[in-house]
Formats: structure tokens, sequence, C-alpha cells
């Protein structure tokens, strides 16, 4: 698990001129000059690109081809890549490639659901412990320091052992250990801001704690979630190709990347394509993903102003 990122030069600027409200010019401009700082990012933007045509491959590349990705074909088992199966085929004559995309609708699917468990969970416990301060606090950080004492391998086994298997098993499991970094950042963003001007004037003016929270200190930390969501998609994707190559993960007959390159392993020197297609899928969208969290967390500097424009490290 990936520790806490630095939180003190994510913030967007959150006190607004006289005359100009905040949500209005000021907030525009901001996000304008982060979508600026972004494009002038060139390895982020291709990134991105990458990215997209990954996902866009995931929907429409399974019915490129004319076979299921599930149908058995013994009689076409290890099949070298060609203009029949343009990946080949595996072990039981499956065609790897409607696998491959298949999988990755798959993987991406646990990587997106498990950042969105994270976010829902995190968000709002180091909000909560932010806010309350105090023993409140205390107690709930000490619980998280506890929390991540525990291997991550032993606490998703026993998940699994408790849910069962299946891919909403394996989501949820991958979910319930990756929350913690999430809570650790929103917690030391809520710290900072909660002594801002116009949090404690909705403290005195008696607004209830759960709006001050959910309208004032969850939005102002948008850009370093924004920043978390963006490198936990990956690590819950390599977590998801971990387990299964492990054989606790994805369970057949649905395919993922990590279930791939598990069942082709034992053949990987006689008929490596069933292997080689999935692993680089996984390499490929990894590197997107990190690729394009680096350029976000970048942009969202505001001190980097125009240094990583189009002269800058892009």
């Amino acid at each position: 698990m990936a520790g806490p990122l630095p939180t003190d030069w994510f913030l967007p600027p959150l006190v607004a001129p006289a005359g100009v409200h905040r949500g209005g010019p000021a907030r525009d401009n901001y996000w304008a000059g982060v979508w600026s700082r972004f494009r002038g990012n060139r390895p982020a933007v291709l990134g991105l690109l990458l990215l997209g045509l990954i996902v866009l491959g995931t929907l429409v590349g399974p019915h490129l081809t004319p076979y299921h990705y599930d149908a058995l074909a013994l009689l076409q088992a290890n099949r070298p890549p060609g203009p029949e199966h343009w990946f080949g085929t595996d072990q039981l004559g499956r065609d790897t490639f409607a696998r491959t995309w298949m999988g990755g609708r798959v993987s991406l699917l646990i990587g997106l659901a498990a950042a969105a468990i994270d976010l829902c969970i995190g968000a709002v416990y180091g909000g909560v412990a932010g806010l309350a301060g105090g023993w409140v606090d205390e107690v709930l950080m000490r619980l998280v320091d506890a929390l991540y004492a525990i291997p991550f391998l032993l606490v998703v086994i026993l998940l699994l052992v408790l849910l069962g298997s299946g891919l909403r098993s394996l989501i949820i499991a991958i979910a319930l250990v990756n929350w913690l970094g999430m809570a650790r950042l929103v917690r030391g963003q809520v710290l900072e801001i909660r002594e801002r001007e116009y949090v404690l004037a909705a403290r005195v003016l008696g607004v209830p704690a759960p709006a001050i929270l959910w309208r004032h200190l969850l939005p102002a930390c948008l850009g370093p979630i924004l920043v978390w969501i963006s490198y936990n998609v990956p690590a819950a994707i390599f977590a998801e190709a971990f387990l299964s190559y492990l054989g606790l993960g994805v369970q057949p007959p649905r395919p993922s990347w990590g279930s791939m390159v598990s069942a082709a392993s034992d053949l990987v020197r006689l008929h490596p394509w069933p292997f080689l297609f999935p692993a680089v899928a996984i390499t490929l969208t990894l590197l997107a993903f990190y690729v394009v969290s680096d350029g976000l967390r970048d942009a969202l500097d505001p001190r980097l102003g125009a240094g990583h424009g189009p002269a800058g490290r892009g």
C-alpha cells in the first residue's frame, strides 16, 4: 500500500478576492490553469491517450473477433498469432484477443470500483477525524495505524475466506484494505483547512458539522483526492493481478489479466503469447495511470506555474 501523499501544496485558492464569489471566476481560473499545465505535460497527455485507447479496447475489442472469449476449441489449442486468431489461442483453444480485452474490462472494473469504495470510506473517515479533532481524532487514527500494521495479503485472504470467492468479494477485499491511505490524506488536509476563515465563520454561524464537512472541507480536498484515486486505481489492478496469480483472484470462466497470466505461466516457454499479451496490457495500463497521476499532481501544484508548460519537463 502506498504511503500518504504530500498535502501542503495541492490546495487550490479557497479564499476569493473581495467581491468575487467562491466557485465563480477565481475558482474557474484555477481549474483553467490546472488544465493548461496538464496539457503542457506531454508524457501525461500521451498517458491519457494511451489510457483512453485501452478503455476503448476493453469496450469494443471483444466484439471485433467472431470468437467468444470463453468458447473452447481444443483442436485450436496453442495456435500462434495469425490472421484467424490475432493474439493466438491458449491451451484450451480460446481466442486470446477476445480474452485479453474482456479480461481488461474485468481488471479495470475492479480498479475503478475499489477506488470508488476507498473514496467513500476514506474521505468520510478522514474528514470526520480531522474535523472532530481531540480524542475522536486520536482514536480513529490509532485504529488506522493498527490496520496499517497488518500485512496486506493476510487481510485480503481473511476477507476472501469470510466473503467467499467471486468478483464482488475481491473488490470489497481490496477496497477494505486500500482506504487507509485516503483516510490519512483527507484527515491531514482537513486539519489544515478547518482553521481557515470561512470554516471558522461557518462554525460561528452554527452550521452543522456534517454540512461543513460536505460543503467546505471535502470539496477543498478535491485536488489531492483526484491524485490519490489516479494512484489507487492501478494499485488495485496490480493487487488483483497478484492475487489472481496466486489463485485468489477472479475465478474461471471469467477472465482477468491476472488470471490469464497465472493460467499461461506454466507454458510460457513453449507458448508465450497467452502470457505475453495480458502481461503487456497490465504493464501499459499501470504505466499510463502513473504517468497521468504524475501529470495531474504537477498540474494541481499552483507553485509550478508555467514551469511545466510546453517548455517544461513535458
